[in-house]
């Protein structure tokens, strides 16, 4: 049974919208996993960034199903969504879209591309060149378009969801630091589990259709006024001084960390307090406490550090960094 939402509830007070926006959401997640196996985290992750307006880079090996998360997450939200699989002749007016001459009024018009929709999926991201890569920058930062001088809104609420093929190097353009920290979240989609790995084959060996998410029985449970009403409860989710500080500390300690040369920036201790509150928001709380830093902190941080040459040589990850550093930095009691 699909958990009320905002829009059928009668005249729900602030705490009944409240609720009704985490039932849809907690929904939202189990409706994914209709189609999607064994990949809680970045179903998870996914759900953390509509609450926060942030966009998504997910990465995995091919075949682990990071372009069927993005649909089954479209198929679930009463949103608009749009596809653009990313190649090297991909031009930037095939995204943010151009102006095209009508001759029966002898003027130019401007034709919306796909990047005017609710969830945008970005697939494999690093196989078209950055003078293409780049036109989403002012799209996911400013959430506008601008063409011909003329700045045009993005619809609200706007996510890139991207993803990319970690194994692949021949073709490809890694994406710069620069357009890696406008990613609120890198979700790693991993290999799945044995057990994980024999629900996929017996699902397929039942009829199960990746191409068909309506006849899996993916169905809308959420949408814009539930999105709405969340993201203005985790809004109201109180932080402690002493939480910020945490925030800072961890964020100061990459700075200074023998094995990195570039660490996380002002902006990456904000991206990692809004998606701390939102997780705390939807686990019931109302405030945020270490445990919730501590769970955001390596999707969060992942993309905005750079390695050293000689720690990258030595095996040195970036999750391994940052997993020492929180066991390093004092947790506020």
């Amino acid at each position: 049974m699909s958990a009320p939402t905002a829009q059928n509830a009668e005249s729900p007070g602030p705490a009944g919208n409240t609720e009704n926006a985490r039932a849809a959401l907690e929904a939202l997640r189990a409706e994914i996993a209709k189609a999607v196996v064994g990949q809680d985290p970045a179903v998870t992750g996914l759900v953390v960034a509509l609450l926060c307006r942030g966009h998504v880079l997910l990465e995995g090996v091919p075949g682990v199903a990071k372009t069927l998360l993005v649909r089954a997450l479209a198929a679930s939200l009463e949103l608009d969504t749009k596809r653009v699989q990313f190649t090297p002749d991909l031009m930037p007016s095939d995204i943010t879209g151009s102006l095209v001459y009508d001759s029966r009024t002898s003027e130019f018009s401007f034709q919306p591309g796909p990047v005017f929709t609710h969830l945008l999926l970005a697939d494999e991201i690093n196989r078209t060149p950055p003078k293409t890569q780049s036109s989403l920058l002012e799209a996911m930062e400013e959430r506008q378009v601008t063409v011909d001088g003329v700045a045009r809104p993005l619809p609200d609420p706007f996510l890139v969801a991207a993803t990319q093929n970690p194994v692949e190097y021949e073709g490809t353009y890694p994406l710069p630091e620069a357009q890696l920290d406008r990613f609120l979240l890198k979700l790693t989609v991993p290999l799945p589990s044995r057990d994980d790995e024999i629900n996929v084959l017996t699902r397929h060996a039942e009829g199960f259709d990746p191409r068909d998410l309506q006849a899996a029985g993916v169905r809308p449970v959420a949408g814009p006024a539930d999105l709405a009403a969340a993201r203005d409860a985790v809004a109201k989710t109180s932080v402690s001084p002493e939480i910020a500080g945490y925030v800072v500390d961890i964020c100061r300690t990459t700075r200074e960390s023998p094995s990195l040369s570039l660490g996380v920036s002002p902006r990456g201790a904000t991206a990692l307090l809004s998606t701390a509150r939102a997780w705390a928001w939807l686990t019931g709380r109302d405030y945020v406490i270490p445990d919730d830093v501590k769970a955001l902190a390596l999707p969060t941080l992942r993309h905005r550090v750079q390695l050293r040459p000689e720690a990258e040589m030595e095996g040195v990850t970036a999750d391994s960094v940052i997993t020492a550093i929180l066991a390093h930095v004092p947790v506020p009691r």
